[in-house]
């Protein structure tokens, strides 16, 4: 039987082989009977050491030569199971696998299996059909288009102990989050030839580089699981447990973490467990059978993607996700996962019009399997990483979703807060003549602010698909432009609630992202966007530094409104606070008009120093603003007892502290 996609691959140790060995019974058995019950009940979250191919210790499996490998896969329908690959030319019917009892596993050992081996699984349907499958456990695969799956080993020696033993210090919802999220393929490119992806070692100390001057404490890599379509972002996934080839090899990733954490920089990964593409060399109909996925397609497929949706009533197929989860949690010492979709994940109707849905059996329309595998897989990994962080990206009012399991939520971490993004930007857009009358787009999320531990996010979304970059949206002239590009980032700093921005957001960059080409560097050399990315980085110093920006960040007491009602002029102030010291003063100015003589009530008497202003000329402002501070008079304003007289400056945004 021949590979479809040809054996071998460029820069594997592998290749083709005359003659090679047939599958044998295993000396040792790999899946241990509580490891076949725990799966098939779905609690199981160790299983990328168990199922797939695993190379095994030298003399373990064959006295002289290569010592061969193990290979374990789920196919509860076939009628038989083979593993084909390098190592037997490809040939079906010389190294056939057992089945376990009635687990639905399929096992065995091949001797003389090496590192870099192509191989896939060769699966006989019910009906006869023969299927050649990528495995869905590989910790590796070939380079895109091929498909095939490859025999690694896994081995690296971490230099990040440090980092790994104080990070559970700074894990609680007190600490300072700031995300600068990145697409690899598209963050930098060989300055020589831009159709040249650069590997994760290639990116690390530039990526170290960049985030330690702009000050961001994690890093996001949107997802760098194996995909064959590149212009999915990664977000139609094949490789569950495996990282993308595009830019190396596993032990490559992990030197690119390992290079982030000895800065100091944490890593977050996106993870997607809402759906997955229906290539057919992948998960899709796997044994013959409807087997990850709803067999029904109003359950099964997701309109929106025309990917295929997890089947989370399988007990299997929760096992496999949460192991999923644990993989990169544990061997690639991620410091988060961000979940993608989730909402997609909670509603049966979600993009779904009546009638192309079917109700729970309550009749109504939410996902209680899915509801049972999020709980269970956020309750698994508080339980054994709780220096970690889970973060949805949910954008309903689904209620608790970063609320603990205990208490009746999701057991999330964080929550993206998709209303302030989506408001702030509306409000942003309008010409600043008309902003009086929509005040509430900057009010509302008061309202809900701490029914969630919320990020807020500026992501990739919402510079894609004709939307345009940040700059792009806001109206005016080139510098009123620039101006409200530096408020919208003081105000979202100054908001509680963690940060996060989209690779380029820093630089001021104009055009649309596109994953193709890399980030307009040579911004920087414009003094105009080189302020813009200094801007973010003294706002990520301040809000790092000082504890009233990001301790109370989902408490109530962390934030209080000063001048909530002054519509009129587009201002807005607020105080934060921690759990001690003085609270910092946030004044907005929406406008591109200064607005001398603003008067601002403030708590406590003495001078109250400037630490920020984004209209510095440094920055790439005007200039406008309160000489270094300002003294409080014992005037009282806005039901405080003493009061500042202040300029703000035009789309200006002020950061005071009292002295």
């Amino acid at each position: 039987m021949t590979f479809a996609s040809g054996p071998g691959a460029e820069g594997d140790a592998g290749g083709a082989r005359t003659g090679g060995p047939t599958a044998v019974p295993l000396p040792v058995r790999v899946l241990t009977e509580e490891d076949l019950y725990l799966f098939n009940e779905g609690t199981h979250r160790r299983l990328a050491a168990k199922l797939g191919g695993h190379l095994l210790p030298p003399g373990q499996a064959a006295p002289s030569g290569p010592p061969g490998a193990t290979f374990a896969v789920w196919a509860p329908n076939a009628s038989r199971v083979a593993v084909i690959g390098d190592f037997n030319e490809w040939d079906a019917e010389r190294s056939p696998l057992s089945p376990r009892g009635s687990s639905g596993v399929w096992e065995g050992s091949v001797p003389g299996a090496r590192p870099g081996d192509v191989y896939k699984f060769a699966i006989t349907t019910p009906g006869g059909a023969l299927l050649e499958k990528a495995d869905p456990f590989a910790t590796l695969a070939e380079l895109p288009p091929r498909t095939g799956s490859v025999l690694w080993d896994l081995a690296y020696d971490w230099d990040d102990g440090s980092w790994m033993a104080e990070r559970a210090r700074v894990a609680g919802t007190g600490g300072p989050i700031s995300i600068y999220e990145v697409h690899l393929g598209s963050w930098r490119r060989d300055p020589h030839d831009p159709h040249r992806l650069l590997g994760y070692r290639e990116l690390a100390p530039l990526l170290v580089d960049h985030v330690a001057r702009t000050g961001f404490t994690h890093v996001e890599l949107l997802p760098v699981m194996e995909h064959p379509f590149y212009g999915s972002w990664g977000y139609q996934s094949t490789g569950f447990f495996a990282p993308t080839r595009r830019y190396g090899t596993p032990q490559d990733l992990m030197a690119l973490v390992d290079q982030l954490h000895q800065a100091g920089i944490g890593v977050i990964l996106d993870w997607v467990p809402s759906h997955f593409p229906s290539d057919a060399f992948a998960l899709a109909d796997f044994d013959g059978t409807h087997l990850y996925e709803h067999a029904d397609p109003r359950l099964g497929v997701q309109p929106d993607w025309g990917s295929l949706v997890f089947n989370y009533g399988r007990h299997e197929v929760r096992s496999f996700l949460a192991s999923s989860a644990e993989h990169w949690l544990s061997a690639y010492h991620a410091d988060g996962l961000r979940v993608d979709a989730v909402a997609s994940m909670l509603y049966l109707d979600y993009s779904r019009a009546p009638g192309e849905w079917v109700p729970n059996r309550h009749g109504g329309n939410e996902n209680l399997e899915a509801v049972q595998f999020l709980t269970q897989m956020n309750t698994g990994i508080y339980a054994d990483h709780p220096d970690v962080h889970v973060i949805a990206e949910e954008s309903t009012a689904w209620p608790g979703v970063s609320r603990p399991v205990h208490d009746g939520g999701l057991g999330f971490g964080f929550k993206w807060d998709m209303g302030w993004m989506h408001d702030t930007l509306s409000y942003l857009a309008r010409d600043p003549l008309y902003r009086s009358h929509h005040h509430d787009e900057l009010t509302f999320r008061a309202v809900y602010a701490f029914t969630e531990n919320y990020v807020l996010p500026l992501s990739h979304d919402e510079v894609v698909h004709g939307k345009g970059s940040l700059l792009a949206k806001m109206p005016g002239d080139d510098w009123q432009r620039r101006a409200s590009l530096r408020l919208l980032y003081g105000y979202q700093f100054g908001q509680p609630g963690k940060k996060l921005l989209f690779m380029g957001s820093e630089l001021g960059t104009a055009r649309e992202w596109d994953h193709e080409s890399a980030l307009d560097w040579g911004l920087l050399d414009d003094p105009a966007h080189a302020g813009i990315a200094r801007w973010i980085g003294d706002l990520n110093a301040l809000y790092r530094t000082n504890s009233a920006l990001h301790e109370l960040d989902t408490d109530p007491a962390g934030f209080e409104w000063d001048q909530l009602h002054d519509a009129a002029t587009s201002v807005v102030s607020f105080l934060r606070r921690g759990s001690t010291g003085s609270p910092v003063l946030v004044v907005c100015n929406f406008t591109p008009v200064p607005r001398h003589n603003l008067v601002v009530g403030v708590p406590e008497g003495g001078r109250w120093r400037e630490l920020l202003n984004s209209d510095a000329t440094e920055y790439g402002g005007s200039g406008q603003g309160n000489y270094g501070g300002v003294d409080a008079q014992p005037v009282p304003a806005h039901g405080r007892p003493r009061a500042l007289t202040l300029t703000a400056p035009p789309l200006g945004c002020l950061f005071l502290e009292c002295e």
